[in-house]
């Protein structure tokens, strides 16, 4: 269901793409800092979006440096990090250990149970730092998986439940005046994100059967303008709420994700179904 928010690379500068590329390098060093080597195998672009959004409003103190990793042996790569990008390496890894979970409980992938066990512990700190964005991902996705096991729950109930997890998520300080609009954003994106993964399987799910809020929309197929057009309505709503927010710092990165990377990456993701190469951009 990740994958989706990943700025569109061809947009950018190359000024806007070091930026880019350093909250992401400082996100996979936070990750084995905090939860080992092995965390940053879970690495994604959608918690890059966040730590760069968070940043945006409150511009905290940044640091940087540069160095040589695994994936990067021969070069020294560039990286930043703030506060943010710790809450940042805690949720990705929150969230990744509840992705094995739910691999596990619907195809019995064994490697997935495994995977779970070895970020246990990892995810019980995050718990206990975390415990409001925690018991909202418990309890979110336990009302997601009820809503889509329910042949009478509503087409846009699951994509409601997975809003409420994101809205939790994009709001780490509770006393902020900024936390009921980066809530509402969060949440947007949220119900985004779970519809756009459920246009993409559609086909996939409605040929095995399997559940997809859309396939009770349309039950014998529909086209890809009808999908095209639901999450041109949706993006509006991110949109809409994202332009409330005052922000300056790396405002333009973050409209190319919104506006432009995730239908790169919704256009890759369609391509790679059907059996295309699917590179969704230039790899950092």
């Amino acid at each position: 269901m990740f994958g989706f928010v990943v700025a569109d690379f061809g947009a950018l500068t190359e000024q806007q793409l070091r930026r880019y590329r350093g909250a992401y390098c400082g996100l996979c060093r936070a990750l084995q800092e905090r939860h080992g080597e092995l965390s940053r195998l879970t690495l994604n672009y959608d918690m890059t979006f966040l730590i760069l959004l968070l940043g945006s409003m409150y511009e905290p103190e940044e640091r940087s440096g540069s160095g040589r990793c695994i994936p990067h042996p021969l070069h020294r790569r560039d990286w930043w990090q703030s506060r943010f990008t710790d809450y940042a390496a805690d949720m990705n890894v929150a969230l990744a250990y509840f992705n094995l979970l739910d691999d596990w409980s619907d195809d019995r992938n064994l490697p997935a149970l495994g995977g779970a066990k070895l970020f246990e512990k990892h995810y019980a700190r995050v718990a206990a730092q975390w415990p409001r964005q925690c018991t909202a991902m418990e309890e979110s996705l336990a009302a997601l998986h009820a809503a889509e096991s329910d042949a009478f729950s509503a087409p846009d109930a699951a994509a409601n439940c997975f809003g409420t997890l994101m809205g939790e998520l994009f709001s780490p300080e509770e006393d902020s005046v900024w936390a009921p609009r980066f809530r509402a954003f969060g949440a947007a994106l949220g119900r985004f994100i779970y519809m756009m993964d459920a246009c993409v399987d559609f086909e996939r799910d409605r040929k095995k059967g399997a559940f997809n809020p859309l396939v009770r929309l349309w039950p014998d197929g529909a086209d890809e303008e009808a999908k095209f057009s639901l999450l041109k309505m949706m993006i509006g709503e991110c949109a809409e709420e994202f332009e409330k927010l005052p922000l300056v710092q790396d405002a333009d990165i973050l409209r190319s994700v919104l506006y432009s990377g995730v239908w790169t990456q919704y256009a890759a993701k369609l391509e790679k179904k059907k059996g295309g190469a699917a590179n969704g951009g230039r790899p950092l």
